[in-house]
C-alpha cells in the first residue's frame, strides 16, 4: 500500500496563473522521494495540499490507504504526517525548547510525565539534550532547524515531509540533519534545492516543472545540481 498518492492535481492561487497542472506523485514506505524545481514551481504547494493545508481545484489525495476530500479527513493525515516547515518560526512557538517538544503529544493526551519523557527521548536520539531549556526564540537558526524536526518526530509520525530542510543550516549542522533523517525509518518527501543534500538522502529525484511531476532525464542532472530550486 501506498503511504501517499496525488493524482492529477491542478491548484492555482487567487488571480494568478496556475501553479500545478494535473502533479502525480506516489510515495511508497521506505521511500526517500526528493522534489527539486525553480522557485515558485509549487515544491511547497504540494507539500500544504498534501495534508489539506490547501485544497486543489481538481485532482485526488490519498493517504495511508484512504481517499481523502474534506477538512475531517486530514486530522488524522496531520496525526500520522509530520511536516516540517521551511521557516521554523512557523512552528515553534513556546517559551523553551522543551515545551515546544511536549505540545503535540500533551496536545495528543499524553500526560505531562510522559510528554517530558518523549521530550528526552527525542532530544537524546537526535543529540540536542543541550538544547532542552534554552529559550526558543534565542536559537540560531540551525538550531531552530533541528528542535523543528524534534517536535515533529515527538509525535511519532508515519512519514515525514521536509520543506527546504537545509535552510539556514551551516556545514556541519547540514551533514548533523543528514545523519539524523538516513537512521530514520520513516517515509519522506524532501522539497530541497540543495543537490549535496538530494545525493546523499533520496532513493528517488522528481522534479517539478510547469506544474507536474517528471522524471528528470540522465542527461539533465547536471543542471539540475546547479539549480536554485
Amino acid at each position: 500500500m501506498a503511504l501517499l498518492e496525488l493524482t492529477g492535481i491542478h491548484f492555482a492561487y487567487p488571480h494568478h496563473a496556475p501553479v500545478l497542472n494535473g502533479a502525480t506523485m506516489v510515495l511508497e514506505a521506505g521511500e526517500r522521494l526528493c522534489i527539486t524545481g525553480h522557485n515558485g514551481a509549487g515544491k511547497s504547494t504540494l507539500l500544504r495540499i498534501a495534508v489539506g493545508l490547501l485544497k486543489p481545484s481538481s485532482g485526488q489525495v490519498r493517504a495511508f490507504g484512504a481517499e481523502r476530500r474534506v477538512e475531517g479527513d486530514f486530522h488524522d493525515v496531520r496525526r500520522r504526517a509530520g511536516f516540517v516547515f521551511q521557516d521554523p518560526d512557523d512552528q515553534l512557538f513556546c517559551p523553551t525548547v522543551a515545551e515546544d517538544i511536549a505540545f503535540g503529544p500533551l496536545n495528543l493526551g499524553a500526560s505531562r510525565e510522559a510528554a517530558m519523557e518523549i521530550v528526552d527521548t527525542t532530544l537524546a536520539q537526535l543529540g540536542l539534550m543541550h538544547l532542552r531549556d534554552r529559550i526558543t526564540h534565542k536559537l540560531s537558526g540551525g538550531e531552530k532547524r533541528l528542535v523543528t524536526l524534534a517536535t515533529v518526530l515527538a509525535m511519532e509520525p508515519e512519514l515525514l515531509l521536509l520543506d527546504e530542510p537545509t535552510n539556514a543550516l551551516d556545514e556541519a549542522n547540514e551533514a548533523r540533519l543528514i545523519e539524523i533523517l538516513l537512521g530514520l525509518p520513516q517515509a519522506m518527501v524532501i522539497v530541497s534545492h540543495n543537490p549535496h543534500f538530494r545525493h546523499k538522502l533520496g532513493t528517488r529525484v522528481l522534479r517539478l516543472q510547469d506544474g507536474q511531476l517528471v522524471t528528470p532525464e540522465p542527461n539533465c542532472r547536471h543542471s539540475l545540481n546547479q539549480e536554485q530550486a
